[in-house]
């Protein structure tokens, strides 16, 4: 996000950290786990939770604590994929018309402004 809109989320969601991520984002992003003790690819999505999550999320290891997600709804990745792009494409579309609305307003609001202002001086001039 730019600085402009991290602010805006911030205010929207005070309890969101947002990541500030690096030019190259292959540093951060790897497609394995960054669990503890996890060496799993990243296949599997959790819906309850909203994230990726490997093998071993998933399942109970006897005495190893993992399978934080064992009673979750998930999924392969490859079935949300889909679905998470037509979300972001319709959510795409909204915030674009959302600019535009917001652009005619601001566009009628300088016009109210101008208007305003010729009024004020005609009033003067009539005084």
């Amino acid at each position: 996000m730019c600085n402009k809109c991290e602010n805006f989320h911030t205010e929207l969601f005070p309890n969101h950290h947002p990541r500030k991520l690096d030019k190259n984002i292959d540093k951060i992003f790897t497609g394995f786990c960054t669990e503890k003790d996890h060496v799993d690819k990243l296949d599997y999505f959790c819906i309850t939770h909203n994230q990726l999550c490997c093998a071993s999320c998933i399942t109970k290891i006897k005495g190893r604590g993992n399978g934080q997600h064992t009673d979750c709804d998930i999924c392969h990745i490859d079935d949300i994929k889909k679905s998470k792009k037509d979300k972001l494409k319709e959510n795409i579309k909204y915030l674009e018309d959302l600019s535009n609305t917001f652009q005619q307003s601001i566009n009628e609001l300088k016009q109210l402004y101008e208007k305003i202002n010729n009024n004020k001086e005609e009033l003067k001039l009539n005084i």
